[in-house]
């Protein structure tokens, strides 16, 4: 296990050292630049464009730029934002909770919804039931999550006035109630997709546990059908859905990104759009490389859970 860890470590590293150099030279090579909001001032001269050139440091040769980045980074220095000129780690942390309590909602929603469909789908399989939520996955499959999220604002915020449009709190009341009203709308539309996802990973999962030897076995010995499928098949078919939720992980961020536009929720998805429009390279990195990192603990926390929870995997 541990010269597993160390492994995965060392190219998780090797990732996110690749993913830096990408995502710092797309910015920086990228048409426009933190001085283009100045060049269209006509109070601005060349001169005092020059001047924040150099104190902001883009003047240097972008190798250089990228080493003095790099560098402050690894000593936990995120850099400061071009925007306000706050601290880079602070910007982004007035909204990471945000953004946790949006993907943590849609999360349970997709993983007991999927569940319960993908389960029952399975027991019944090629029912009405079954082919109804097939015809359903695919459906949500392909239904863009902005599109989805303007219909739901339309329906429940503006026809039927039952869900706010948008924001994480009213003006002046930060009770936990109106969080998860404002919260539901965001959260089912992020869920969405997610759900078809679970639903027929599980439907799959538990279709291969049904058809074991050792179902048919249980269930030879006169065993209950209940006890047969939730202790014999329901445990081993969950299983493989650990390294489901690790790979969809990032699938939820990006679409975080574009829940959090549509229903202006603060989090981190809007934080880096507003970011990248206002040319905020320094947040535009440290929302990136968070991103990255989060994916590939994800990826690695899935791995070692599986090989926990199953014995017969081994980490070599």
């Amino acid at each position: 296990m541990l010269p597993y860890l160390i492994r995965r470590l060392g190219q998780a590293l090797v990732l996110l050292l690749i993913v830096s150099m990408l995502g710092f030279a797309i910015l920086h090579l990228a048409p426009g630049g933190p001085l283009s909001q100045f060049a269209l001032s006509s109070q601005m001269s060349p001169e005092d464009i020059a001047r924040i050139s150099r104190q902001l440091g883009l003047d240097r040769p972008l190798p250089v730029q990228y080493a003095d980045w790099l560098w402050r980074m690894l000593q936990g220095d995120w850099g400061t934002s071009y925007r306000d000129g706050s601290a880079v780690l602070s910007v982004i942390g007035s909204h990471l909770r945000a953004t946790f309590e949006l993907m943590a909602t849609a999360t349970l929603i997709a993983c007991l919804l999927g569940c319960w469909i993908g389960i029952l789908g399975a027991i019944r399989r090629y029912s009405l039931f079954d082919t109804l939520a097939t015809v359903g996955a695919m459906i949500a499959l392909s239904i863009p999550t902005f599109w989805f999220g303007l219909v739901t604002i339309y329906v429940f915020s503006v026809t039927l006035g039952w869900l706010p449009a948008g924001n994480r709190h009213t003006v002046g009341d930060d009770s936990v109630l109106d969080l998860l009203h404002h919260l539901i709308a965001p959260a089912l539309v992020l869920a969405l997709v997610e759900t078809a996802i679970w639903a027929r990973f599980m439907r799959s999962s538990m279709l291969d546990v049904i058809g074991q030897d050792y179902i048919r076995t249980a269930r030879a010995k006169g065993l209950p059908e209940w006890n047969v499928l939730s202790r014999h098949a329901l445990r081993n078919a969950l299983l493989p859905m650990i390294t489901v939720a690790g790979l969809q992980f990032p699938t939820l961020l990006g679409g975080a990104l574009v829940a959090e536009t549509v229903f202006t929720w603060p989090g981190m998805g809007r934080l880096f759009l507003d970011s990248i429009a206002y040319r905020d390279y320094p947040v535009v990195m440290g929302i990136l490389m968070l991103s990255a990192t989060m994916v590939m603990l994800g990826s690695l926390l899935a791995d070692l859970l599986y090989a926990v929870v199953d014995p017969r995997i081994r980490m070599e």
